[in-house]
């Protein structure tokens, strides 16, 4: 097996191992769905969230398909994407490049994947792929216009940077 086989494997099973244990599947009468002639399902309140719970990412609207549930590796990504985000709050930009190339090979399509590739580059001081990474955000984030309020307005801080002497 070459190197670039056995990395995408190994990524592959970390992502499954994290699926696994992160109880992402729920099984049992509560999943089951109800009789038609059954009485309606009240709405249960859900407590608030723990400052000891695991982060859990929102789902970008863009891939809310209420047919079709996201894949495995697209919850795998959303999850290292909040991870990556959450390292880059704490100046970890290295270990949240790392984490955010990873997300984006489980699934390209992620747009925030790429907007906080794009911040990290631009804290490293990289203009040339931040631009990159901020024109992809552009890219798979057009039909959300909070989201390319964010992008747009990254892309102005990035241009800005580029007359900055480094």
């Amino acid at each position: 097996m070459s190197s670039g086989n056995l990395k995408r494997f190994l990524i592959i099973l970390c992502a499954a191992i994290v699926l696994v244990t992160s109880g992402c599947a729920t099984f049992g009468p509560s999943s089951m769905p109800t009789h038609p002639s059954a009485s309606p399902a009240r709405p249960h309140p859900s407590p608030p969230p723990r400052a000891e719970e695991p982060i859990t990412p929102q789902i970008p609207e863009e891939q809310k398909k209420p047919e079709e549930p996201l894949s495995p590796r697209a919850v795998a990504s959303l999850q290292m994407t909040e991870q990556g985000r959450v390292l880059l709050e704490q100046k970890k930009v290295d270990e949240s490049i790392s984490v955010l190339e990873r997300a984006v090979s489980l699934n390209p399509s992620n747009g925030r994947n790429y907007f906080y590739l794009s911040e990290a580059w631009l804290l490293k001081r990289n203009i040339k792929q931040a631009e990159e990474f901020n024109s992809l955000a552009g890219l798979y984030l057009e039909a959300d216009p909070t989201w390319m309020l964010k992008v747009e307005e990254q892309k102005q801080r990035i241009q800005q940077s580029s007359f900055t002497p480094q």
